[in-house]
């Protein structure tokens, strides 16, 4: 009798980041998947729609954590200054847990181009949430939707210098650094 393991969702993860690192996003399945996690397709599928959701799972939960912060700024907060809060707050919540996975990932993201298509799917959807977050605070809509890309680009070159092979300096101290250069720039 196969005795049941826990944590499905992270061995499912940890299976696939594996299998694209050895052989490609591509050419990697979601039977391999399973297998590699000791599980069937169907508990796949019950925790990812399909296997480009495992590269960028948690992104609702990021999403929330980010617009809850930027709501969460003292009024007179300018957007721009709001924006990069709810990114840094983020980063030292979920995201450095994640660096060795990040780093892999950044990889098979650039050796794709379906997961870079996804990838700006991913940075508009944030910069939406962004914006969205700001105009609850009273932001004007213009206002929102640049200051919500521009905190998009900055924590995406943060982001690209934070997932280096040998970078130990946290996300959110490269965001901080990202936003005062754009200050300055």
């Amino acid at each position: 009798m196969v005795r049941w393991e826990p944590d499905a969702y992270g061995r499912l993860r940890d299976a696939a980041l594996s299998l694209f690192v050895e052989q490609g996003f591509e050419k990697t399945t979601v039977a391999q998947i399973a297998e590699r996690a000791g599980l069937n397709r169907r508990t796949f599928f019950h925790h990812f729609a399909d296997k480009r959701e495992v590269v960028f799972a948690g992104q609702l939960a990021s999403d929330d954590l980010i617009a809850t912060e930027i709501r969460a700024q003292p009024p007179g907060t300018d957007p721009l200054h709001a924006a990069v809060a709810g990114l840094m707050l983020a980063s030292d919540t979920l995201y450095e847990q994640y660096r060795e996975g990040a780093i892999q990932l950044g990889a098979v993201i650039a050796a794709s181009p379906e997961l870079q298509e996804r990838e700006m799917v991913k940075r508009a959807t944030l910069a939406d949430t962004i914006a969205a977050a700001l105009r609850d605070r009273g932001t004007s809509e213009a206002g929102a939707t640049v200051s919500g890309w521009a905190a998009v680009a900055m924590f995406f070159v943060a982001r690209n210098r934070w997932n280096q092979p040998g970078n130990q300096r946290p996300l959110s101290d490269l965001i901080d650094e990202a936003h005062k250069e754009f200050l300055t720039a």
